[in-house]
């Protein structure tokens, strides 16, 4: 009796075990064809991947293709943000999923999900969880605004990142949409923004971005869709104001990118339930029309402006009175300062080049080196190819010390006709190409030690095409 119940015991465990051996495979099988469809390139210090398919399915594809690039990301925000806002990263990962999960679409928390299980397929362990992504998508306008607006900080300063330019009509060689964008950040954060992503999704349109691993936004925003968009933005310094019960830019972000097809439906979109985080000067393009747009999106006021024939042009000022006045601190007279400082440069460039301005015109306007405070070409904090670190000035209204490693740290341009293909061009590193070597910047200021850990080099790169479905 006692053999044939310890029989029954084995037969038993080998169906079990059995099922178990198949349903993994079924799984193991899954997840294979989940990759068949998705992709990754290197090219010139960017990484290309394309995703396809449900959210769920990108999401795994992303996690899965850039799991050690998302589990860096995660530690180098960690400290970053520790060391510059004094909250640690479970402030962050508690504080963000507690705001913003209600308000975000199911097929956002889908895409998040299916990124979490693709790091952790990839990984082979649990690495990271819903929090840590949602940390991630969110710290922009966490770091820069929320956590300024629960300190009830009385002169909040959120960091003025980027130079950028859109142009269309007679100040375009061939009248068509001319935009450009060069990025601005911490050199530890923004030598990691080296994403290319071209997105498939199951529903609304396709699009081409650069952003970080785990985003499911392009964060500093350069993207086109298949709908004619193209969008890009710069933020507006020294603006004060959050609402906490908003919905978070990351979702409007990339809902409008992917749901938008002209500029009208993209401004209704991130206006909708806004919650002043990363208040931006948003500039967007219609390839079908010809048209080029502004959005100044403040917590307050949202002013728009559209026109078929004209330039619209970003370095981190406000541009309109309302929003000067009644969101931010900005000084629009200091001349000495970063943002007031590149919009004369724009000014001269575009006076100087109406007529002929093309994407070549437009990557040479991204490493453009004329500081139009000091009246030299020199590379600064005050020129349109930020160069912090090698300012000894430093960028007061950023609250950049003197030669902070921070500044432009990559760059994108396309025109009309590259658009309507779903093509840009993009250089990581200084838009200029000059090289930055961390050892020896460490070793020129030792105060800046404590980014040793993450500081990268930024070899001098050359721009690249990109496009969708590369292989």
């Amino acid at each position: 009796m006692k053999k044939l119940i310890n029989l029954s015991i084995l037969v038993a465990l080998s169906i079990l075990i059995s099922c178990n051996t198949s349903t993994a495979r079924k799984e193991a099988r899954a997840k294979e064809k989940i990759l068949l469809s998705a992709s990754r390139i290197e090219k010139n210090g960017w990484i290309y991947v394309h995703l396809e398919g449900t959210p769920s399915a990108i999401g795994y594809q992303h996690g899965y293709l850039l799991a050690g690039e998302i589990a860096d990301l995660r530690d180098a925000l960690s400290m970053m943000n520790e060391k510059q806002t004094g909250k640690n990263w479970d402030f962050y990962r508690d504080e963000s999923l507690k705001m913003f999960w209600g308000n975000v679409p199911d097929e956002y928390q889908d895409e998040i999900d299916g990124i979490v299980t693709g790091v952790n397929a990839r990984l082979g362990k649990v690495f990271v969880d819903r929090k840590d992504i949602v940390a991630m998508n969110s710290i922009l306008e966490t770091s820069w605004y929320y956590v300024p607006w629960l300190n009830k900080n009385s002169s909040p300063n959120p960091p003025g990142h980027c130079s950028a330019i859109a142009a269309t009509g007679s100040w375009t060689k061939d009248g068509k949409i001319v935009m450009a964008h060069n990025s601005w950040v911490d050199f530890m954060f923004g030598e990691r923004w080296n994403i290319i992503f071209d997105v498939l999704p199951e529903k609304g349109n396709r699009f081409i971005m650069d952003g970080l691993p785990g985003f499911i936004h392009s964060g500093d925003d350069f993207s086109i869709n298949s709908a004619g968009l193209i969008v890009t933005e710069t933020t507006i310094s020294n603006f004060s104001g959050f609402d906490p019960d908003g919905v978070a830019e990351f979702v409007r972000a990339r809902k409008a990118v992917q749901y938008a097809s002209s500029i009208a439906e993209w401004m209704d979109i991130m206006k909708e339930k806004n919650n002043g985080g990363y208040a931006n000067d948003w500039l967007v393009g219609d390839n079908k029309t010809g048209e080029i747009g502004r959005l100044e999106l403040g917590l307050k006021h949202q002013i728009s402006e559209i026109t078929k024939d004209g330039y619209l042009v970003g370095a981190n000022f406000p541009v309109y009175k309302d929003v000067i006045r009644d969101e931010t601190k900005f000084d629009t007279t200091d001349m000495s300062s970063s943002p007031n400082a590149r919009k004369a440069r724009w000014e001269q460039l575009m006076k100087e080049n109406k007529g002929k301005i093309d994407v070549d015109a437009a990557m040479r306007f991204m490493g453009d080196h004329y500081d139009t405070w000091r009246k030299q070409d020199k590379a600064s904090s005050l020129s349109l190819c930020g160069h912090n670190d090698e300012d000894e000035r430093g960028s007061p209204n950023f609250d950049w010390k003197p030669f902070y490693p921070d500044g432009a740290i990559q760059a994108k341009a396309t025109d009309g006709t590259l658009a309507s293909e779903m093509k840009l061009w993009a250089i990581m590193g200084r838009p200029c190409g000059e090289p930055f070597i961390a050892a020896g910047f460490l070793e020129a200021h030792p105060e800046f030690i404590w980014q040793k850990s993450f500081l990268r080099d930024m070899p001098g790169e050359k721009w690249s095409l990109f496009e969708k479905d590369m292989h």
